[in-house]
């Protein structure tokens, strides 16, 4: 028993000293392991490796590649939670304020400006805050590895400390998420891209992994990182290459967003929304050039032997020189040409943001330019116009207006039916959106230009922004300036100086450029100004201003209201105008011919537009509008007008009674014909003759509605006309004489065509004037027309003809193929 008591004892003990070795071993691996997981990598360790010392440039690489490939936090971060509710919070991003992935960019960029305006505001008062070397280069850098799907973009701005990296990039979790929503639904301050928060996190539309590298003058280095997962990662950073001072955001691009990778699209988004930040944008853009390499022994051309050939025979002009020649070429090796793939930074926002200037400093020139680089108008035509304005106030906002040269083609096809508008909104020089219709009404939506705001939010959607308190203010402004540029151009033009002072007319007569530009714009956009009057009952009067028209008076050229007025005879109190289908059927109008002959003026309506547009625009200057197709025409006082009533009381009488069937409302003697027998007017307030027209020729019309708008119809009778002389002297004979009823019914169906109506009835019009013709040709009214002899036709013939007209399909059928 004590002989195998000590080698048990021994053994025991011995046991027992290696089972804690074995534990710390375990232990040791278990941590090895975690560190591989989640650790920073290291410099693997070699013989004659020092463990702190400096890495190489493939060392940094390897170690970069490593930590940006593992998509979990480094064990060593210092580990925090989101307060709020981060799928809740990542709901309300992506869903409710970022309908447009590519905006993500945008964001990142404008934070990289704010960061960069930190910085350049600092060194104002400190210039050693920018540091030394490329440090001081205020720009922003984006680079993109299409193989490990990063994109990155870089700023020098004034970067973050530790303590900013928590408390910026966590803003939206720490407001907590119903609050957030409170401050997105209310009219409140919602500029929370300031605090580096809600602009940030729209990386996460395109990314499922994000580092954010940092660094500030006041502090080391860090990492941010997160997955939006319920938490984010702060650890010092000692593995990535120092950045001086700035930050730099790695995105690990989704599966989905692989276009992001793609050099083209980067370069679109920039142009689109960041195209007029302050500060210069470069992306790290790949090129091809040629470049000489050196060429193999079999693939030297011909050429180049025949040029050996020629400088031996040179040879003999002058030893001396040959022998050196010979030296030289021996010299020179061979090369040939091939393309080359490099990388270089390739600036992207080379336009100068000019609303930012003072405009007296900025030339027409530079307008032009400006403006076509804007619109993506690359033709030598200027814009007619422009207006380059600063705001201030409760809102102050910065704006350039640009008049096209032309209208597009489907201005006015889908008038009602888009949402787009020519006006590019920015706020702080970061494009927001171009489809704000409420920056201006629709019948300006053919301006060009932009509004740059600071007062307004960067980070929210279209439709909050819209209902922005500010947007009212901003459009009320907008249209005042809009409506005066356009006044200007007709101020400018040397062919609108009718009326004006000769100091006026000799001030611009120089200017060639200038002459016709109101012309162009009014027939480009003429109607844009119509529609304006219609729907904009506030500018209505500065609107009237700018309208234009031909007249009896104004010899084939445009003539404005004012100028009109300036030409009314003395005594006149109304504006006559005429509408209908064009100029020469409305100078030939029976109901010009008195006004003509009194030396009065009529404007010409020919737009189908036109016809609303006098609904709207009843009176100007204390001048009232009076269609002269339509009731109510007054030409002054005659005394002789109650005596010719009297004597025609019982005609007219008469004819009311005969045209009963005809709707007609009542027959008057007239003062406005002067030729034409009789004319058809219509009531005041109802549809004119050109109205009913254009009502019939809509395509959805429906004839039952229409008739309550119809105005009521008059029959004006022209008292001195020996037509209406002579009916009278028949009616007082013979009141029931068909004959004279009749001539009675063709007259008045006569004067419905000319005064622009259409018949109800044009067979009932047709037999009348065939009667009449019979008549003046001494052509018995019973008289018939002579029949045709009846010939059966054979078996034959109809044979005959059907062969024919089967000819016929069967020749059109190849003509039909040979067209196609």
């Amino acid at each position: 028993m004590r002989k195998w008591t000590i080698p048990s004892i021994l053994l025991l003990l011995f046991l027992l000293a290696l089972i804690p070795d074995q534990g710390r071993n375990i232990q040791a691996k278990a941590e090895d392991e975690s560190d591989k997981l989640v650790d920073p990598p290291k410099v693997e360790e070699k013989l004659g490796a020092v463990p702190n010392g400096l890495s190489t440039d493939s060392d940094v690489a390897k170690r970069e590649a490593e930590s940006i490939s593992k998509r979990s936090l480094r064990n060593n971060a210092e580990k925090f939670e989101f307060q709020a509710e981060v799928s809740r919070l990542m709901d309300i991003i992506i869903n409710s304020l970022y309908s447009n992935k590519d905006i993500f960019l945008r964001e990142l960029i404008s934070n990289a400006s704010d960061a960069l305006d930190k910085i350049r505001f600092l060194s104002l008062t400190d210039k050693e805050v920018l540091g030394e070397g490329d440090n001081t280069n205020l720009e922003i850098q984006i680079k993109l590895d299409k193989e490990k799907k990063i994109l990155s973009i870089r700023d020098r701005g004034i970067g973050m400390t530790k303590e900013d990296l928590i408390k910026h990039l966590g803003t939206i979790a720490k407001s907590g998420t119903s609050a957030f929503v409170e401050k997105m639904q209310t009219s409140g301050d919602l500029n929370l891209i300031g605090q580096f928060g809600v602009g940030f996190y729209s990386v996460y539309l395109v990314a499922d992994y994000v580092e954010v590298i940092s660094k500030h003058n006041d502090d080391k280095q860090y990492v941010w990182e997160s997955k939006a997962d319920g938490a984010f990662a702060i650890s010092e950073d000692t593995w990535n290459e120092p950045l001086g001072r700035g930050t730099e955001i790695r995105l690990h691009l989704r599966d989905e967003a692989g276009e992001y990778l793609e050099e083209s699209k980067l370069k679109e988004l920039v142009q689109k929304y960041s195209e007029f930040i302050n500060f210069p944008i470069y992306i790290w853009a790949s090129k091809e050039v040629d470049v000489d390499v050196p060429a193999d022994e079999d693939d030297s051309s011909d050429e180049e032997e025949k040029a050996e050939k020629e400088e031996e025979t040179e040879k003999s002009e002058s030893e001396s020189e040959s022998e050196d020649e010979d030296e030289d070429s021996e010299k020179k090796p061979k090369t040939k040409t091939v393309k080359e793939t490099t990388f270089e930074w390739e600036l992207l926002n080379d336009v100068k943001a000019i609303w930012l200037r003072n405009p007296k400093e900025v030339t027409e020139e530079e307008y032009a330019k400006f403006y076509h680089s804007l619109v993506k108008d690359f033709s030598d035509e200027k814009p007619l116009a422009w207006s380059h304005f600063n705001a201030e106030g409760d809102v102050e906002f910065k704006a350039v207006l640009f008049v096209p040269p032309k209208a597009p083609h489907d201005l006015y096809e889908s008038y009602y039916n888009t949402n787009k508008a020519n006006l590019k909104l920015y706020v702080r020089r970061v494009f927001i959106s171009d489809e704000f219709d409420e920056l201006l009404p629709k019948y300006l939506n053919f301006l060009k230009g932009l509004v740059d705001s600071d007062t307004l939010p960067l980070n929210v959607s279209r439709e909050m922004l819209q209902q922005h308190s500010s947007l009212k203010t901003i459009k009320k402004k907008l249209i005042r300036k809009a409506l005066d540029m356009i006044r200007k151009i007709a101020e400018e033009d040397p062919d609108e100086s009718t009326g004006k002072d000769k100091k006026d007319v000799e001030k611009f007569s120089d200017d060639d450029d200038k002459k016709g530009q109101y012309t162009k714009f009014w027939n480009e956009f003429g109607k844009s100004i119509k529609l304006g009057i219609i729907e904009d009952a506030a500018n209505r009067n500065r609107l009237a201003k700018l309208l234009r028209f031909e007249s009896t008076k104004s010899d084939g050229k445009l003539t404005s209201l004012d100028q009109y007025i300036s030409r009314m005879k003395a005594g006149q109190k109304d504006i006559f105008y005429i509408t209908g289908a064009n100029k020469e059927q409305l100078e030939k109008s029976p109901f010009l011919e008195r006004l003509k002959k009194k030396n009065y003026e009529v404007i010409f309506f020919t737009d189908p537009v036109d016809e609303y547009l006098m609904q709207y625009l009843m009176d100007y200057e204390d001048k009232k509008f009076q269609n002269v197709s339509k009731e109510g025409l007054k030409l002054g006082k005659d005394t002789k007008d109650k005596e010719l009533k009297e004597s025609f009381k019982e005609l007219t009488k008469w004819w009311k009674g005969a045209l009963a069937s005809e709707n007609v409302d009542d027959v008057k003697v007239s003062n406005r014909l002067d030729n034409t027998p009789c004319v058809v007017v219509t009531s005041k307030y109802g549809w004119s003759a050109n109205m009913e027209r254009i009502m019939q020729s809509q395509t959805l019309s429906d004839a039952s509605k229409q008739a309550y708008m119809r105005g009521k119809r008059v029959l004006e009778i022209n008292p001195r006309h020996p037509i209406i002389k002579e009916l009278q002297e028949r009616v007082v004979k013979d009141p029931e004489d068909a004959g004279v009823q009749q001539t009675a019914q063709l007259i008045y169906q006569t004067a419905l065509m000319e005064s622009g109506f259409s018949l109800n009835d044009p067979k009932d019009f047709a037999s009348r004037i065939y009667s009449t013709v019979k008549s003046s040709l001494n052509i018995s009214p019973d008289a018939a027309v002579e029949e045709e002899d009846d010939v059966e036709e054979t078996d034959a013939d109809t044979e005959m003809k059907e062969s024919s007209a089967a000819k016929e399909d069967v020749d059109t059928e190849y003509s039909g193929k040979d067209e196609l």
